[in-house]
């Protein structure tokens, strides 16, 4: 039996829960449907107008969704404490036990009035009059009009056939919808992103010489997902190359859905999972591996509480060499789907004569080495053949850093090879000259965050700034947090996505963390990102950036799976002797020597621009400079009700009390 675990229930240092929330649990009267056409409008017309964002236009049509001062404190709204959002909460369940009560029909039409969950924010019931003899469900009230497609709608509510624009289909609709499932088991629609004309490999090479990706996305422009997109079946795709045998890496697994990407000529080769699951999870992945015999799995050792196996990395091995592709996207459907997540590619570095060794074919960034390094840490005779691998091929080509974290407590000479240390060790040797960029801001962004202490001193403005402040010679900063700028969602960046509410599932920030840490919140901007169309998908993508203050131009860019967490960066122990690190975590820093020979490039938003600007042009994931949070605006936290204005499904949202 798949163990029963809500969003909810995972710590904040498990900095990647990207599961559907509990609020779609059909047993549970979470997430409100709106009790009038009315409200399904103003989902889409209640846009701020200080976001200035593109008419909202739901994902089942191709058009586009919408969506350096420090700000005062006060500008962003944190509940004091959460004994009205309970309060709230409790309401909205004793309405509903109010009515199953009264009701004088046994258990079992109560147990239907729960499941049904057709509930106002008022409390009151709302019944379709129509129950479809063939399907023995009630008719959706909209019929042939109905547009929506959340599966926990289409499994209670039947439809005329061919009601929908996008051609929905009764097969579409999981068996088993309810989001408790084990994280290897969440699956999302199937994807409908419109695809490209053009090959992988031609996608490939038009996006060089930096080789960064967005993932295509359900529901927005086609233009959009034709420059600097991919999808994981493209990168897996035969025109990539000959495949032998793949390793993948990841926090989430649907083993049935990731085998599916692969084209049907290489399902058979060998496939080694590393995963970090333990007990009843480390159970269900293993029986769900056992149907493919060529596929084999790998457990990382998590000898730190709360660490977590975060990683997203795939090393895909060629008959003509070997390909590395490091991404902050889980191997589940709903990560490919409608969110906004970044992808590096590798070229094929060749093979070389001979078995290779460590030393030879290695690149200017030490590529080569911190891989196996970084390989080597996990101490698994699984990973042993990888290793070689990785040895015997010529990664010279490589122009990026691997920035990387493992568990443990490191001291010495590797205390810098790991987490904010490393990166801190690479920028002061490689980096920009501390005098140019000594008053240039500091952007990150990321979809979690762990407790980060008492105080912003305590770790974000002390020792975590301090590595990204880092630059070449010797230089004092002063006032670090002026710079500091944080790209967090807001609750309407989340409200007017392509997912709605669902979204905030896979942006774990809890209000018991934020009542501890306010001081983090007058740093945070909003998500926009109008220049890659992606303003209305929500953000799963992890980045950190050093910008000039006119944002046209950059001293380095990092993409990874580090969210804002001392469990992913690590922390220092014992006066700074040692870097305590929880999780496996991985990423690649981009500096502007190995790509023209400057000191920056050029960055934009507008990646149609970046392929004809005759430098080489980062194309960036969002839009600079941030919009910043304005008065009465909120960090999305998951387990705050927004019941005021529903979301592009029509939907409500109140999580389950815990």
């Amino acid at each position: 039996m798949s163990l029963q675990k809500g969003a909810h229930s995972i710590s904040d240092s498990d900095s990647d829960a990207t599961i559907e929330p509990d609020p779609w649990d059909k047993n549970s009267p979470d997430l409100f449907d709106s009790a009038s056409e009315d409200d399904r409008k103003k989902a889409l017309t209640s846009i701020p107008k200080k976001q200035k964002l593109k008419t909202v236009v739901s994902s089942y049509s191709n058009k586009e969704s919408p969506v350096s001062q420090n700000k005062k404190q006060n500008s962003v709204t944190v509940p004091d404490n959460s004994q009205e959002i309970k309060k709230q909460s409790i309401e909205k369940q004793t309405s509903l036990h109010e009515l199953s009560d009264s009701d004088s029909e046994t258990e079992r039409i109560k147990e239907k009035i729960l499941k049904l969950k057709k509930i106002t924010s008022s409390g009151e019931k709302v019944f379709a009059k129509l129950v479809n003899e063939e399907t023995n469900k009630e008719a959706c009230k909209y019929g042939s009009k109905c547009f929506r497609r959340n599966p926990s709608h289409l499994a209670e509510y039947s439809h005329p056939k061919n009601c929908s624009p996008v051609k929905r289909k009764l097969e579409d609709v999981p068996e088993d919808s309810p989001s408790k499932k084990t994280r290897h088991e969440v699956t999302a629609s199937t994807s409908t992103y419109n695809k490209s004309n053009k090959t992988c490999q031609e996608l490939f090479r038009e996006n060089q010489p930096f080789s960064f990706f967005l993932t295509k996305v359900t529901g927005i422009r086609k233009e959009y997902n034709d420059s600097a997109a991919v999808h994981i079946s493209e990168i897996l795709s035969e025109d990539m190359g000959n495949l032998v045998e793949s390793c993948q890496f990841n926090y989430m697994y649907n083993i049935d859905w990731l085998v599916q990407q692969y084209p049907k000529s290489f399902r058979s080769k060998p496939l080694l999972l590393v995963h970090g699951e333990q007990r009843t999870s480390q159970a269900n992945l293993q029986l769900d591996a056992s149907k493919y015999p060529n596929i084999k799995l790998c457990q990382a050792r998590l000898d730190i509480m709360y660490g977590t196996h975060h990683t997203k990395m795939m090393l895909l091995l060629y008959d003509t060499g070997l390909r590395v592709v490091i991404t902050t996207a889980n191997a589940i459907e709903g990560d490919w789907h409608q969110k906004t997540q970044g992808v590096w590619i590798s070229p094929v570095f060749p093979k070389l004569p001979g078995e290779g060794g460590t030393n030879l074919g290695e690149s200017p960034t030490n590529f080569k080495k911190d891989l196996i390094q970084y390989l080597a840490a996990y101490r698994s005779p699984k990973l042993t053949q990888w290793e070689k691998h990785i040895k015997a091929h010529d990664f010279s080509s490589a122009r990026v850093f691997i920035i990387g974290s493992v568990p443990g407590r490191h001291t010495d000479r590797v205390k810098d090879a790991w987490g904010h240390l490393k990166l801190r060790k690479v920028l002061q040797s490689h980096g920009p000259p501390f005098k140019n960029v000594k008053d240039w801001p500091v952007i990150g962004q990321f979809s979690s965050i762990g407790s980060l202490g008492p105080t912003e001193d305590s770790w974000v403005c002390g020792e975590w700034l301090k590595s990204l402040t880092a630059a070449k010679g010797i230089g004092l900063t002063s006032n670090l947090s002026s710079k500091l700028q944080l790209i967090f969602p807001s609750v309407d960046n989340v409200r007017i996505s392509l997912e709605g509410y669902g979204a905030g599932g896979s942006i774990p920030y809890s209000i018991h963390t934020a009542q501890k840490q306010k001081y983090i919140h007058q740093y945070f901007r909003q998500w926009k990102s109008e220049g890659r169309g992606r303003s209305c998908a929500a953000p799963h993508i992890k980045t950190y950036v050093r910008p000039n203050p006119d944002f046209n131009e950059a001293a380095w860019f990092l993409v990874t799976s580090a969210n804002l967490s001392k469990a992913a960066w690590g922390a220092l122990e014992k006066q700074g002797s040692q870097l305590m690190i929880r999780s496996y975590e991985i990423g690649v820093l981009f500096l502007p020597q190995y790509f023209n020979d400057e000191e920056t490039f050029p960055i934009t938003s507008d990646v149609r621009k970046s392929l004809i600007q005759k430098k080489p042009t980062f194309p960036l994931p969002y839009d600079l400079p941030p919009s910043r949070y304005e008065k009465g605006d909120r960090p999305w936290m998951w387990d705050v009700p927004c019941v005021h204005l529903p979301d592009t499904h029509g939907k409500k949202y109140c999580p389950p009390m815990k």
